[in-house]
């Protein structure tokens, strides 16, 4: 009779054990450690555990950085039983010989506890290469685990060996997903996993590209960043976008060309989706994603905007004569949702209810400041944080998984975020004290924009400076408070860029990397749309750039709101000067959807 899988009892008590202190083992050791699992490394050189004791202690807290939690213990053991016998993962990392690794799996069964899940970091071979002599039950417990190049790519693959029990994947991706890696699962055996098949691929093409004089390396390599890094073009999407028909046609040419079999490219396409009218974007029917211009998803399709109007460029304005309005996406308007509010100025909304959520910054220096939520089913506002709680909540921001509210505040000196009901109201940034004058006065210390990255498992926000002073900064800390710190001290805080004009609203697009926001400091830099690329630990990545940011467009009117629509490739941003623009992803083809100068806009977003 098949038995459900269950998680290794205790696991969070006991060790995950590392054979192998190289390169690779001492960094898979790191990870574990660092979001607190005590590590085992095993090694039969003294020189090797010594080495890689050290590089675990002298690197853990790095590693921690982004996981926030209390770093565990590391111990090494020359002896195989001593380090696993309480294991509840293995992972062997010895040398790629492949009877070693078999012999090692035997000894694994006869040492580890019956729920220990064991692990092959090889890539080189299939981990039911390796099954020769356990017994059925321990090759259900048996899979691949393969690590990349910790710290500078955080990617794990998990494979079967034919026998796995298929609950140990998403139990195992929980795990790997706590250490800050990023787990891939293959569906089914496959020699070289998911990502090095992909790397083959473009490494046969590019050496035959160089063999046949077509090419050289620098235009390669030139021609792979502007397409693919820049870009940010995905084989994926590239070829649903370029149409399935299309892409079988071309592959067509080549098979024939070269003599190739087109069994896994021509056939797979015609007959898994061209002959089914699945031609990519340009399908109602979807392609190798599915369509998004069902009924249900027309509204990601051709979103409508929810701007928020500050009220102070009305005829007659005052305190109470801000609005949330509605315009359609090409900026006609639709209707104002909520009017009489108190200088609203950050909006967002969740997509699966429709329920906008907006802060009103009230009297700037006063406790007056609020954050109110609209239904738009029952046509109701609810104020979740209210008047004289907070000072001046500025840009606002979901965690729409965790049912979050975050945003930050200005003169209160601090970010906060909330459960949509308002409870759980908790300070996460303490930037200064805002009872302290001198510290309400440094506008070093104003927090403005915020943007939140689940999957990065970070949040970020602008400090924005004194108004055009070229002092503006953006910071980013984990989602998750460090283990017995708080907001007036964390030891995750990190300052990705400074010496900015006046950066102002925030938005990560986690789907392409980047990390935008709106400056309204001054010219040249200033009153712009910028981003940043982000690598796989939601910092800048590394670049030969002077900057480490790229000015997308600029001449705005006290640029404040932005937001990303990547389904159609466009940045909508809003001004102090009534206008909403639109541009694509990389700032060209900016244009005006919308202009009127009795309305101050500062958030948008789409419903």
């Amino acid at each position: 009779m098949h038995q459900t899988w269950a998680p290794p009892r205790d696991y969070r008590s006991r060790p995950v054990a590392i054979l192998g202190a190289g390169v690779l083992g001492r960094r898979i050791g790191c990870i574990w450690a660092s979001t607190g699992f005590n590590v085992h490394i095993r090694d039969p050189s003294h020189q090797q555990r010594q080495d890689g004791i050290s590089y675990i202690q002298d690197n853990v807290h790095s590693y921690a950085k982004k996981t926030g939690k209390t770093v565990g213990t590391a111990h090494a053991f020359e002896n195989m039983r001593e380090a696993v016998e309480n294991a509840w993962l293995v992972i062997e990392a010895v040398p790629e010989k492949i009877q070693l690794k078999i012999d090692t799996f035997a000894e694994l069964e006869s040492l580890t506890p019956a729920d220990c899940i064991l692990a092959s970091n090889s890539s080189s071979y299939r981990s039911s290469e390796m099954l020769e002599k356990v017994s059925e039950s321990t090759m259900k417990r048996i899979l691949n685990m393969h690590y990349y190049m910790p710290p500078k790519c955080m990617v794990v693959e998990l494979m079967t060996d034919g026998h796995t029990k298929d609950e140990i994947f998403p139990f195992l991706a929980e795990r790997c997903k706590e250490g800050n890696t990023l787990p891939y699962v293959a569906r089914k055996q496959s020699t070289g996993f998911i990502f090095n098949r992909l790397w083959a691929a473009v490494k046969r093409e590019t050496l035959t590209i160089l063999a046949e004089g077509v090419s050289v390396p620098e235009e390669i390599d030139s021609l792979w960043t502007e397409m693919f890094v820049k870009g940010g073009s995905t084989p994926c999407k590239t070829m649903d976008d370029v149409g399935l028909d299309t892409v079988a046609f071309i592959e067509s040419h080549y098979t024939k060309e070269r003599g190739l079999s087109p069994k896994y490219t021509v056939d797979y396409l015609n007959e898994n989706f061209v002959k089914h009218g699945k031609l990519g974007t340009k399908s109602s029917h979807g392609g190798l994603f599915p369509s998004v211009k069902s009924e249900t998803a027309s509204v990601i399709e051709k979103p409508n905007l929810v701007v928020l109007d500050l009220g102070l460029s009305a005829a007659a304005p005052s305190m109470k004569s801000g609005a949330v309005l509605e315009y359609s996406s090409d900026g006609h308007f639709q209707k104002t949702l909520v009017e009489n509010q108190s200088l609203p100025d950050g909006v967002s909304v969740d997509p699966h209810n429709g329920r906008l959520f907006w802060t009103n910054m009230g009297v700037p220096g006063k406790n007056d400041g609020s954050v109110l939520t609209f239904d738009r089913k029952s046509n109701s506002v609810e104020t979740i944080v209210p008047s004289g709680v907070i000072n001046t909540p500025k840009q606002l921001a979901l965690d729409t998984t965790a049912r979050k509210v975050y945003f930050c505040d200005r003169e209160g000196l601090s970010v906060y975020r909330c459960d949509y009901d308002g409870s759980k109201l908790e300070k996460i940034v303490h930037a200064g004290n805002p009872e302290d004058p001198k510290d309400v006065s440094d506008a070093r210390k104003w927090c403005v924009g915020i943007a939140i990255a689940p999957r990065l498992g970070r949040f970020y926000w602008t400090q924005k400076g004194p108004s055009k002073a070229g002092q503006g900064r953006i910071f980013c800390a984990n989602i998750t408070m460090p283990d017995n710190q708080s907001a007036l001290f964390r030891s995750d805080i990190e300052c990705i860029i400074g010496g900015l004009p006046e950066p102002i609203d925030l938005e990560v697009d986690e789907d392409s990397g980047f990390l935008y926001w709106t400056d309204r400091g001054e010219i040249p830099c200033g009153n712009s749309l910028n981003r940043m690329k982000l690598d796989a630990l939601g910092r800048p990545s590394e670049t030969t750039a002077p900057n480490k940011h790229e000015i997308l467009t600029r001449h705005f009117n006290e640029a404040i709101g932005l937001k990303v629509d990547g389904k159609n490739e466009s940045i909508y941003v809003t001004d102090l000067g009534g206008s909403i623009y639109r541009c694509d992803l990389n700032g060209n083809q900016k244009s005006v959807v919308h202009s009127d100068n009795s309305r101050a806009f500062t958030g948008i977003t789409f419903i």
